[in-house]
């Protein structure tokens, strides 16, 4: 193959794999990281212990204690002790429990329903009291069970008409019916890029390298691709959080929204920076290790010495 070709093909491939570097980060990220019912679990429950988590879920739960009892003269006072019970017992080991638990379930009852796997339930929610799907319904979550111990709690503390607080079984959509079919075409698609498009990356990086007429300028030229890759990854999270945290909606509170996204994202963030730190790395090294090769090679060249020039003979005069 010319020199010429291989040199313009090599170059094709090596652009493409830094292409799709990120996007198989992000699709590998998704799949087996958003979508694995243990990881999702283990990078929210720092929240439980968020202050601006527990004031946001306080608030709303409390809010709607004291709308569904019709305390009269002692609004004002069982307000008070509403909400001092409800953001006290988010500071409890219970609330992490109960936490954790209504987040496995609701991720499971998530991916059952996006997998069109219906009717199962995690053994810590065996009665799906956090998160339901029932095979045609949106995916809801119940915060009941978060009520009831709040119940208990004033009751507890004696707290006028603690014992008349309803229990209502208040259903919340985390995925609405309408829209399953999309997402779960979307989500097939997810699970496959997500273990393709990384192998593709590679693949294409290596062949590139391969093919390349002068490697040590290809690998150089991957490595500064993988570090723009990893730095542009970075930036689009930041963009991203900027956007969602601007357009929440009413009653939202951004501080607790901004933790959640961070909690997300803090995996994919992590590699950015590997990908950034990891490029720049080999390129300087490349860099490094060319440049003092050629010194070497200046010093070895100016050191062995040339061919002696050999007299030539002179002519007796006559």
């Amino acid at each position: 193959m010319p020199h010429r070709l291989r040199s313009a093909l090599s170059a094709a491939l090596t652009a493409l794999a830094c292409l799709l570097l990120p996007f198989g980060v992000l699709s590998a990220w998704a799949a087996y990281g958003l979508a694995d019912t243990g990881r999702y679990v283990t990078a929210m429950a720092p929240l439980a212990e968020n202050p601006y988590v527990q004031d946001a879920i306080a608030d709303n739960v409390g809010a709607g204690i004291v709308h569904a009892v019709d305390v009269g003269p002692l609004e004002g006072t069982v307000n008070h002790f509403v909400q001092d019970a409800v953001h006290s017992f988010t500071r409890t080991e219970a609330f992490r429990t109960a936490w954790d638990t209504a987040n496995r379930a609701t991720h499971e009852a998530v991916l059952h329903a996006l997998r069109d796997d219906p009717d199962r339930q995690h053994q810590d929610d065996p009665g799906g009291r956090y998160g339901s799907y029932g095979g045609e319904g949106a995916v809801t979550i119940d915060l009941a069970p978060v009520t009831a111990q709040v119940k208990r709690q004033l009751t507890a503390d004696h707290v006028p008409l603690a014992s008349h607080i309803p229990i209502a079984h208040t259903e919340v959509a985390v995925l609405p019916a309408q829209d399953l079919v999309p997402l779960r075409k979307g989500f097939r698609v997810l699970e496959v890029a997500g273990f393709w498009l990384p192998v593709t990356a590679g693949i294409l990086a290596v062949t590139g390298i391969a093919l390349a007429v002068q490697r040590r300028r290809a690998i150089t030229a991957t490595a500064l691709g993988t570090a723009l890759g990893g730095a542009l990854l970075g930036v689009a999270l930041a963009i991203v959080r900027h956007l969602t945290l601007a357009d929440l909606p009413p009653g939202v509170s951004a501080p607790a929204a901004g933790a959640v996204y961070d909690a997300l994202t803090a995996t994919l963030r992590t590699v950015s920076w590997l990908l950034l730190a990891l490029g720049l790395a080999v390129a300087v090294g490349m860099w490094v290790t060319d440049r003092y090769g050629r010194a070497g090679r200046l010093r070895r060249a100016s050191a062995t010495p040339g061919p002696v020039p050999v007299p030539e003979p002179t002519r007796a005069r006559a």
